[in-house]
Parts: structure tokens; C-alpha cells; sequence
């Protein structure tokens, strides 16, 4: 089940504002147009900025996301309907042809149990085109951004056009590596309302990562760093080997 961040209605609407400048998905577009990517399939597109900006630039693109209120935020931003949306995950997606998968907002970390893991890989191979390409980006552990995040875990206030004043917080609840557990919670301070979210991350290593890719019918063309990241983020590019 996704995190009430992405599925609760009125979090998913507020999600894109406290999610900030999203100059990082610049590299995905540059990353597409290095490889070729005519057709692209954005694994945990959440509320679509990045599917927009890849149909933007006239690509086919599809969108999958498990939670309902996150597309339904997606699918207005898709006014032509020129993206193809589906609610649920890598497992369920259709046959795509894929040029390119992506996941990108560290979507790789969600998946807390070695099974999910691989699901989620096959069910990306599935929607390839032989010799597709999949890029994901995860945090390196050894960076232990958890530790970034309870420094300046002071609230943060937005006054939202169609909301009025939210207050998010967040706390760090649990470091029990490889998995980091931490809690959001938001006051809706028109009215009072409190929703929390808590969410539990998984920190790979690269030789895991790697591991698990080439156990699951791919092979690394390259680690990168993020460029507006840099010593935070593993990029790995692999290709689909048959």
C-alpha cells in the first residue's frame, strides 16, 4: 500500500508545492534523449511531473503509480490525454515496448523486501523492448542522509493558493539499517486538520543493486552521481539483456 504522503487526497494535492523545484528530472530528459527514448515508462510517476515533461517533449509516454489520489493529480496536468495512466505497479504494467524505464525521487527505496525488489525489476524487463534501458537513482548509505534529515527537521509553512497556511514536519522515527523509518505530518491550519504519513525507506549498497539487477536479466552500463546531488545519489543506468 503507498504511504498516505501519495494516497491521501488531500496530501497528494499538496505534495508538488512542499516537493519544490524539480530541476532534478532535467537529467531524466537529458538521459532520454542520450539513449534514444522515444518510448518511456515512468515506474512511481506520482503526481506526473516527470510524464509531462517527457510527453512534452514528444515522447509516448505511460505513467504507473499504486496510489489513485497521486494520478488523479497526475492526470490533470494531462489535459490532451496524451499520457497513459495506470493505477497500480511495475507488476501489472502492460506490454509496452519500452525504450526506457525510469524511477525516479528515490521510487528504488520503497521497496523494503528482497521479493518486492525483484518483482518490481521482472515486471520492468516485461515492459522493455529488447535491449531497453532502465535508470534509477537511490541514495548511497554511506552518505546517511537520515542524519540531514533530523538536523533540519524544523516545520516548514506554505500558504497554498487553494488550501491556505499547511505546516509540514518531519521526524526521524527509526534507524535500523538498511531500513530508515520517518514520519511526516501535516497541519491543514484553516481547519485544523492533522494527517501523518509514515514511510520506511530501504538503503542499498551499489554492489547490491548491482547484484540484484544482474540477477534479473540486466547488465550495468554505468554508476553515476546526480549532478544536482552530488555524493548523495547512485544513478545506475542498466540495459536490459535479452
Amino acid at each position: 500500500m503507498p504511504d498516505p504522503i501519495f494516497a491521501h487526497p488531500r496530501l497528494a494535492a499538496v505534495y508538488d508545492a512542499f516537493d519544490g523545484d524539480r530541476d532534478d528530472l532535467d537529467v531524466y530528459l537529458a538521459v532520454a534523449g542520450e539513449l534514444g527514448a522515444e518510448r518511456v515508462l515512468d515506474v512511481g510517476c506520482g503526481t506526473g511531473s516527470l510524464a509531462v515533461l517527457l510527453a512534452d517533449s514528444g515522447r509516448t509516454v505511460m505513467g504507473v503509480d499504486p496510489a489513485e489520489a497521486s494520478l488523479r493529480i497526475a492526470r490533470s496536468k494531462d489535459r490532451a490525454g496524451r499520457i497513459t495512466w495506470i493505477h497500480g505497479d511495475a507488476t501489472t504494467v502492460p506490454a509496452f515496448d519500452a525504450d526506457l524505464a525510469v524511477m525516479t525521487g528515490n521510487v528504488a527505496q520503497v521497496f523494503l523486501a528482497d521479493d518486492d525488489w525483484t518483482r518490481t525489476l521482472r515486471g520492468v524487463h516485461g515492459a522493455l523492448r529488447p535491449r531497453g534501458y532502465l535508470v534509477f537513482e537511490t541514495r548511497r548509505p554511506g552518505r546517511r542522509a537520515w542524519e540531514d534529515w533530523a538536523a533540519g527537521a524544523g516545520p516548514v509553512v506554505l500558504d497554498l493558493p487553494e488550501t491556505g497556511p499547511v505546516e509540514q514536519r518531519l521526524d526521524v522515527t527509526d534507524v535500523s539499517l538498511p531500513l530508515v523509518s520517518f514520519r511526516y505530518t501535516y497541519t491543514f491550519l484553516a481547519d485544523g486538520e492533522v494527517i501523518t504519513s509514515h514511510s520506511t525507506l530501504r538503503f542499498r549498497d551499489r554492489d547490491e543493486v548491482e547484484t540484484s539487477l544482474a540477477a534479473n536479466g540486466y547488465r550495468v552500463l554505468d554508476v553515476r552521481d546526480a549532478p544536482d546531488r552530488p555524493g548523495r545519489e547512485f544513478v545506475f543506468v542498466a540495459q536490459r539483456t535479452t
